[in-house]
């Protein structure tokens, strides 16, 4: 909906029109299912099958964040770094902050830094359409 009133964005395929909103589910359910083969193969699976499922609430919170909060970044560098805790967690079968904390914390400032880019690119577009941005 937004996407295709953003310069940068418009011409992206489902924003274009290029991609059905059904193609664009399809897509999705297939990531999903690949995504759900790949946790289902990592050892300690119980832990590692909770910890990823706890990483769900960020995967579909992000894409909204623009409506609510100047920061979405930030939701974006916790949900794309969750990799780290669960690559931890495959390793050991547990968690332990104290190692990988500092990683995924530190990890969150890259996106941050890179998704401000963007955001200052569609910072007229966003003002017109009702969004926050950085």
């Amino acid at each position: 909906k937004y996407d295709r009133h953003v310069e940068r964005t418009s011409q992206r395929p489902l924003a274009s029109g290029a991609l059905t909103h059904k193609q664009a589910a399809l897509f999705l359910g297939a990531q999903l299912t690949g995504g759900l083969a790949v946790l289902t193969s990592l050892p300690h699976l119980e832990y590692c099958f909770w910890l990823g499922t706890a990483s769900l609430p960020f995967v579909f919170a992000y894409p909204l964040m623009k409506r609510y909060t100047n920061w979405p970044q930030l939701v974006l560098g916790m949900t794309i770094n969750w990799g780290a805790l669960m690559g931890y967690a495959a390793t050991h079968g547990s968690l332990d902050l104290s190692i990988v904390g500092p990683l995924y914390t530190g990890s969150i400032a890259w996106p941050l830094v890179y998704d401000t880019l963007y955001a200052h690119q569609d910072k007229k577009d966003d003002t017109k359409l009702g969004l926050k941005s950085t």
